[in-house]
């Protein structure tokens, strides 16, 4: 496995980051027991990272997240009965405060564009190395929002196959762009922002318009894939 992405400043500990006396807790949601236990053993390289708990369904998740409230949950798209996107939309309605990052062996369009709908903290394959998976865990926990190279260039050829014409963002649109891309609803967004619900609205309508696209998650795969994002706690990996 190459090592393809590079999250800047994860690999020099930060002292006031986690540590082995403060690690980062880490759920692992997979329905296969070796793939849970081989997750585990890859993580706990780091001595900044615990694994409090794994679950091999997303209603099992459910009740080890309320059992150890861990700080990053890391989810297969393909679990049973509810699938991971669901498990997620799930957790971020009811635990916010969870990160979450997909490990998947899917890099389809759809399933990406879903997970950036939802709002996830990353989406990485499972072809990473070691290192790729620890450093991603670090920067999701961080708030830095994780794409594997390989995803990325998917979506760049994608979005280039059929790239529109685009109008100029104001400042204050690329400020709405930007926590779309972090799944930030338009209410949160106004929260943040100071703005009216109807102005985010407007400001959204906006985007859509001169991006050439016709829905959040197109807009925010738009800004991914075309570097349009520039918030701190936005990375584009590559």
């Amino acid at each position: 496995m190459s090592d393809d992405i590079d999250v800047p400043g994860v690999d020099a500990p930060d002292p006031t980051g986690p540590s082995s006396s403060n690690p980062i807790r880490v759920l692992i949601v997979d329905d296969h027991a070796l793939v849970r236990e081989g997750t585990r053993q890859l993580l706990e390289q780091d001595p900044a990272i615990e694994v409090i708990a794994t679950a091999g369904s997303g209603e099992e998740a459910l009740e080890r997240l309320a059992e150890f409230s861990p700080d990053v949950a890391l989810v297969d798209v393909n679990l049973p009965s509810m699938s991971g996107l669901e498990l997620s939309r799930t957790i971020l309605a009811t635990r916010p405060s969870v990160r979450i990052l997909i490990l998947s062996a899917y890099d389809e369009y759809a399933y990406v564009a879903e997970a950036l709908e939802v709002g996830v903290g990353g989406y990485l394959l499972k072809t990473a190395s070691t290192k790729e998976l620890i450093d991603a865990v670090r920067a999701v926990y961080d708030g830095v929002f994780v794409l594997d190279r390989q995803v990325s260039k998917r979506l760049v050829r994608r979005r280039d196959a059929v790239a529109p014409t685009v109008g100029t963002l104001t400042p204050r649109e690329t400020a709405v762009l930007e926590l779309l891309a972090q799944g930030r609803s338009n209410k949160q967004i106004a929260a943040e922002l100071e703005l009216g619900i109807r102005t985010v609205e407007g400001y959204v309508s906006n985007i859509l318009g001169k991006l050439g696209v016709t829905s959040r998650t197109e807009a925010v795969t738009h800004a991914i894939s075309h570097r349009l994002v520039t918030a701190p706690n936005n990375e584009l990996l590559d």
